[in-house]
């Protein structure tokens, strides 16, 4: 039992005989489960061709799929604004989940507000929880700007968000100039890479655009000078490795090269315990969001699923928005760079130079253990492109694509790639389906190993059951990671990041390899001390 002196977590206590004993009689007195026999029969089924088979004609349902919803995103592009405090027209319920889920991932406190819609506000619209909760947010949150986004209750109901915060300023509520951009980003359509996409354009229209004072409603563009004021814009988009922003910021400095990232939440999300608590850190100014047409030109470090900031920042702005791939791997980040040298004239310094044939120099030192390798991959699309395109790089066969949150640009973009490699031949494309759908893959067409975010480890758990020869190991790349630690400070782009995913590879293929050799006298013939 629990004592004070011996507390056990739930591994291995509910391992003890008084707990096995109590979840045994739950189970049989108040489960109603089938028997051994019908969940093993069952369980083999869905490991099946035939199951596969059904499994891709589902229409109507999705199961786990390897995305989240708009306003998650739209609220992660509100934080990287200096002194924003994000704020949710919605339920309590849904903005509790946005703050769990980041703080599960980034290990931080999360400060994000909502003004608790509940049901008299979803019959009779929510334009007082709007009035009050403005008020009340200005007064305690000593912020700079105030970023608003909606969840499905407001959508589905037809709340005008822009009407809703008019009003508030010609009823005195809040104050005529304080700064309240908005967003509309309903959780049923799209995904969170589209909410990060409607509040970053909702920001950059309130700030750059000729707006209406009593609605912040952006109506025609400002005049502006592009390249005046000799600067670079960088848009990271829906970016959730800190080491990301750090490397950009690392390389734009070696480069000697001016800059503005729009929407920089690194600070925030990365606080140092000094024994005071900070709500806000870092991010973009509202004077860089103003000065930011006059910059050179605006790169987009991702380009899938930002049509509209893409579309405001060409047309208003009148960048030319060049679009390139994102950073990752060697070639990708060699024309990243390129790029930045070719926009501002400045070269590529020595540092970068010597820092791509480190990389190289590894991918040598690598390539035994991972060509030929088969790996089954899911994420976020332009996380995809670029893991993609560096693990051909690297000799390694993308086998089962799964893309969520694609659309028919990112899949045309995914088979240019695959048929530019050897590698690529046997890579497939799965636009739009879950992780039950790579769940039969895994078990029909087994990879080598999967990677992806946490929620992976319940194929490698499923596959495992079947017996240790058909288990297919997580290696843990991506968003959301809830169930190891600090992996969100690592940095996947530019030859850094590269150096960090071959690490991360090659080390889980040696690893897979002690665990299958390690036993004495057996297989541990290949258990050996240098590789």
């Amino acid at each position: 039992m629990q004592t004070v002196d011996n507390v056990k977590p739930c591994f291995p206590l509910f391992q003890e005989p008084e707990y096995k004993d109590l979840i045994a009689r739950k189970r049989s007195q108040f489960e109603e489960i089938p028997s051994k026999d019908k969940i093993a029969e069952t369980f083999a089924w869905t490991t099946t061709l035939e199951y596969q088979e059904l499994n891709f004609k589902r229409e109507a349902l999705s199961i786990n799929p390897a995305k989240v919803c708009q306003p998650l995103g739209g609220s992660l592009c509100g934080l990287g604004f200096e002194k924003t405090m994000v704020y949710i027209h919605g339920s309590q319920g849904c903005v509790a989940y946005f703050r769990t889920y980041f703080n599960r991932h980034f290990k931080e406190p999360i400060a994000f507000i909502a003004d608790s819609m509940t049901e008299d506000a979803a019959v009779f619209g929510g334009q007082k929880n709007v009035h009050e909760g403005l008020q009340n947010a200005t007064k305690l949150y000593d912020a700079k700007m105030i970023a608003v986004c909606t969840t499905c209750i407001a959508e589905v109901i037809g709340d005008d968000l822009g009407a809703f915060i008019g009003n508030a300023r010609k009823e005195g509520y809040v104050d005529k100039d304080f700064p309240i951009p908005y967003a509309n980003t309903p959780s049923f359509t799209g995904s969170h890479i589209t909410g990060w996409d409607n509040m970053f354009e909702g920001i950059m229209k309130y700030f750059t655009g000729s707006f209406d004072e009593e609605t912040g409603t952006a109506i025609t563009k400002v005049p502006a000078t592009p390249g005046s004021n000799g600067k670079l814009n960088l848009v990271p988009g829906f970016e959730t490795y800190l080491g990301n922003y750090r490397v950009m910021k690392r390389y734009m400095k070696e480069m000697d090269v001016d800059f503005t990232m729009l929407s920089d939440p690194e600070e925030v999300l990365d606080t140092p315990a000094t024994g005071e608590y900070e709500m806000y850190a870092g991010g973009t100014t509202i004077d860089e969001v103003k000065d930011a047409p006059n910059a050179i030109d605006t790169i987009f470090l991702q380009t899938t699923g930002l049509e509209k900031s893409r579309k405001f920042v060409k047309n208003v702005w009148n960048h030319n928005a060049p679009t390139i791939s994102i950073p990752m791997g060697v070639e990708w980040t060699d024309d990243f760079l390129m790029k930045i040298s070719e926009l501002t004239g400045k070269p590529i310094p020595a540092s970068l130079v010597k820092e791509r044939g480190r990389l190289v120099d590894m991918m040598t030192d690598s390539h035994a253990w991972l060509h030929g390798k088969k790996m089954a991959v899911f994420g976020d699309p332009d996380f995809l492109l670029g893991l993609v395109k560096f693990m051909m790089e690297l000799g390694i066969e993308p086998t089962h694509i799964v893309c969520t949150n694609s659309n028919k640009r990112w899949e045309k973009a995914m088979k240019k790639i695959l048929e530019s490699s050897p590698y690529g031949v046997h890579g497939k494309i799965y636009p739009g389906a879950d992780l039950w759908h790579m769940r039969s893959l895994c078990f029909t067409d087994k990879p080598d190993f999967l990677i992806g975010s946490t929620y992976g480890k319940t194929i490698q758990r499923d596959t495992l059951h079947k017996g240790i020869e058909f288990e297919v190991p997580l290696i843990r790349l991506g968003f959301p990671i809830f169930d190891r630690h600090h992996l969100h400070r690592m940095t996947t782009l530019g030859y850094e990041g590269g150096m960090y995913i071959l690490t991360t590879l090659t080390n889980a293929v040696l690893e897979r390899l002690d665990e299958r050799t390690k036993y004495m006298a057996d297989s541990d013939y290949n258990f050996d001390i240098v590789r």
